[in-house]
């Protein structure tokens, strides 16, 4: 479940990535709509790293490197 929540987050990143791209192209810097973007998406990774953190304090997560 951890896992899916991670990916489902990376996922809406990457959609906020690429809108904030067509925004800014289509745009032309006349809306705020690309700063609501880089907002959103500063957000999701935000979340996305806590959720990572909280997986691995949990031990939902764990490390499996051979160092």
């Amino acid at each position: 479940m951890l896992k899916a929540a991670i990916v489902l987050l990376l996922l809406a990143t990457l959609i906020s990535l690429f809108s904030g791209l067509f925004f800014l192209v289509k745009d032309q810097g006349r809306t705020s709509r690309v700063v609501n973007s880089l907002t959103v998406r500063a957000t999701l990774a935000a979340l996305t790293v806590a959720l990572i953190a909280w997986g691995f304090y949990s031990g939902q997560l764990v490390s499996h490197v051979p160092w």
